[in-house]
């Protein structure tokens, strides 16, 4: 078990339980998925682009990601159906929470000029979604191996039923809010 799920359990679901007011421990929200996009127009045309995000995906994650496809032709785009248009890797238990501390104590105070994410990316049901413009803040990623520079959307479900009950069990989880 990670040092960041043992702490959850053991400190972070009573903290929660007590600042919400809630009257059962099974009430308090948790991270329920984490799940990275990253989506790349470029790979329909070129293969080795797709080729190359889904490595540093699996490099990044430690699992394979999935190739997306689309899901209709729009010919403004040159874009057939089912032709590839990104990667996606999706995070449960054990990997997401190592995937999580290494994501808030490794890589965000990497990125350029970071003085914090915003709390305005929350979908109204507790879920939070953040955008990154370059690969290059983790450190797994060596720049000279790189073909292309390209950011992803990392999704944070949680079973929070509204914004502030995601956002306190984020915070709780050590992700670094604007103040």
């Amino acid at each position: 078990m990670t040092a960041l799920k043992e702490k959850f359990n053991k400190e972070i679901k009573q903290q929660i339980k007590d600042e919400l007011k809630l009257k059962n421990i099974s009430q308090v929200p948790k991270l329920e998925k984490i799940v990275l996009n990253v989506g790349c127009g470029e790979a329909s045309k070129n293969a080795k682009l797709l080729d190359s995000i889904k490595e540093e995906l699996a490099i990044i994650t430690g699992q394979a990601p999935v190739i997306t496809r689309a899901k209709k032709a729009i010919s403004n785009f040159k874009l057939r159906e089912g032709s590839p248009i990104g990667c996606m890797v999706t995070l449960r238990k054990q990997k997401m929470y190592d995937f999580l501390e290494r994501f808030v104590n490794i890589a965000l105070p990497r990125s350029r000029d970071f003085n914090g994410i915003p709390k305005k990316s929350f979908d109204g049901k507790g879920n939070y979604t953040l955008g990154i413009k370059e690969q290059l803040i983790f450190p797994e990623i060596h720049y000279e191996n790189v073909v292309l520079v390209h950011g992803m959307n990392i999704s944070f479900i949680t079973t929070a039923t509204s914004d502030v009950e995601g956002r306190l069990l984020l915070e709780k989880l050590g992700l670094p809010f604007r103040k």
